[in-house]
C-alpha cells in the first residue's frame, strides 16, 4: 500500500541487498515435553531479528484469529527490543490474516494463492480506517507457483511474490515438482516487482538463486534449524554481489 503520488513499496526496494526472510513453522521444533512451542518460536525471532534477518513470516496457519493475534503481537516487540541492523527492527509480515496485520500494526500480510486475492486485499487497505496508521511501506505479497500466476499478482497490486520451490522440500511437496533455476530467471524477468525464491533453500544454493534474478530468499529450516543464526546472515549477504538488477536490499519497516 502506498500513499498517492508516490512508487509503490516493492519497486522502493529495487537495485539493492538481498532480502533475507525467516518462515516461521513452531511445529518443527524438537521441543522437550516441558518446552513451549510459542516461547521456542518467539526466542528463535529474537534472535533471527537480531542476527539482521530482514523480514520474518508468521506463517502458523493452525491459529484462530485471537492467538495469532497475541503471536503478532509478540514478535512486533521481541523484533523491536532487539533491532541487529542499523537500518531498523525486522518487517513482520502475518500469514493470510490481513485483520491481524491491520489490528496488530504490522509490517504487512502475506497471502496464498488461494487467499484473498492482493487487489481485494489493497481495496480493502484503501478503505479501512485502521490503515491510515500503517506504515506507508506497508506491504501486500503472495505466493505463486508458476510464471502466470506470478504475472497476475504483479499486474493485481503485489508489492512482492515468493516463487517456489525452486528446490525440492518437504514443506512444498504438495506444490509439485521443484520449479528449478530457469523458471526462477524467467520470472524474474517477466515481473518488476522483488521476486523471493523459497522451497529447498541452503547455503549452497543461495547464489544461483541470487544469479537467477531474485531479489532474495525465503526460508524455514535455513533459518530455524541454524543454532548460529548470525553465521547464517554472514554467509549470504556476500553471495548477492554480481547478482542481477532484480536483486534488492531491505529497507526495513518497523
Amino acid at each position: 500500500m502506498s500513499p498517492p503520488n508516490s512508487l509503490p513499496p516493492g519497486s522502493q526496494l529495487l537495485g539493492r541487498k538481498p532480502i533475507l526472510c525467516y518462515v516461521t513453522d513452531r511445529r518443527r521444533f524438537l521441543a522437550a515435553p516441558h518446552e513451549d512451542l510459542f516461547d521456542l518460536l518467539l526466542e528463535k525471532i529474537e534472535l533471527l531479528a537480531a542476527a539482521g534477518v530482514d523480514w520474518i513470516q508468521l506463517r502458523e496457519k493452525d491459529l484462530s484469529g485471537k492467538q495469532s493475534a497475541w503471536l503478532t503481537r509478540q514478535a512486533l516487540l521481541r523484533v523491536s527490543q532487539r533491532a541487529g541492523h542499523a537500518q531498523g527492527a525486522t518487517r513482520i509480515l502475518v500469514n493470510d490474516r490481513l485483520d491481524v496485520a491491520l489490528s496488530e500494526q504490522a509490517g504487512g500480510v502475506h497471502l496464498g494463492e488461494n487467499s484473498l486475492p492482493v487487489q481485494e486485499a489493497n481495496r480493502l487497505l484503501e478503505a479501512s480506517p485502521a490503515a491510515k496508521s500503517l506504515p506507508p511501506d506497508f506491504l501486500a505479497g503472495v505466493s505463486c507457483h508458476s510464471l502466470e500466476a506470478a504475472q497476475s499478482a504483479a499486474s493485481a497490486g503485489a508489492d512482492y511474490i515468493f516463487f517456489g520451490p525452486v528446490f525440492a522440500t518437504p514443506s512444498k511437496a504438495a506444490y509439485g515438482a521443484p520449479q528449478g533455476l530457469d523458471r526462477l530467471a524467467e520470472l524474474c524477468t517477466s515481473v518488476t516487482i522483488p521476486v523471493l525464491a523459497i522451497g529447498g533453500i541452503n547455503l549452497e544454493n543461495a547464489p544461483a538463486c541470487f544469479s537467477a534474478g531474485a531479489s532474495g530468499i525465503a526460508a524455514i529450516r535455513l533459518f530455524q534449524d541454524s543454532a548460529d543464526p548470525a553465521s547464517i546472515v554472514r554467509a549470504l549477504r556476500p553471495q548477492s554481489s554480481g547478482r542481477s538488477t532484480h536483486a534488492l536490499d531491505v529497507q526495513v519497516f518497523d
